[in-house]
């Protein structure tokens, strides 16, 4: 099933408007695009679930031990630069520019750039819209972006100035200087 998408251009949301919307719609996991556009995620299933569930665990366990940060689930909404408030299934934050955030800024919709995100392409996902998402996560400031695709057996590595590069699966990825001596063994996809 594609994604819902409504046309609230002409409404233009505010902020704690959309805040509010999805604090009084539990049930429903939204996103806000640039130009006013309310996206319904669609639930996943178990095996999207558990994929997902294991790069949370396999990023943060890295995070412990390097304590250089902050990860994230799926559940967090990020507000961009360009006004669209967008969730990635796993995002990590550098500390220094987590903390720099006021407590207020934290509670809500932080209105701040993850370094590193994933996402992971679900059996309801369409891969055009995913790929339009992970553009706007570099073209925001995302330092190191990777697009988990199970489907089509590949990988998607995004990266300032520089053209996506496409993996085949399996493959072995690494943060690079944004998550130092992070290695991810996508053997299992």
């Amino acid at each position: 099933m594609p994604l819902l998408t409504l046309n609230l251009e002409s409404i233009a949301l505010t902020d704690d408007q959309f805040y509010d919307l999805c604090q009084r719609n539990p049930e429903f996991q939204f996103e806000l695009t640039a130009n006013g556009h309310l996206v319904i995620m669609t639930p996943i299933g178990g095996e999207s679930g558990n994929r997902e569930a294991g790069l949370i665990a396999d990023v943060e366990i890295w995070n412990r031990h390097s304590n250089l940060g902050y990860v994230f689930s799926s559940s967090t909404i990020f507000k961009l630069p360009n006004g669209a408030q967008r969730s990635p299934d796993v995002a990590w934050i550098q500390r220094d520019r987590w903390e720099a955030l006021s407590p207020e800024q934290r509670k809500k919709f932080p209105p701040i750039v993850p370094d590193f995100v994933i996402d992971l392409r679900s059996e309801t996902d369409t891969l055009p819209p995913l790929q339009t998402k992970m553009q706007e996560y570099l073209d925001s400031g995302v330092r190191l972006g990777w697009l988990i695709n199970p489907q089509d057996q590949q990988v998607e590595i995004y990266r300032p100035g520089r053209a996506v590069e496409v993996r085949n699966l399996p493959t072995e990825l690494s943060g690079e200087a944004v998550l130092p001596d992070f290695l991810l063994s996508l053997t299992e996809f």
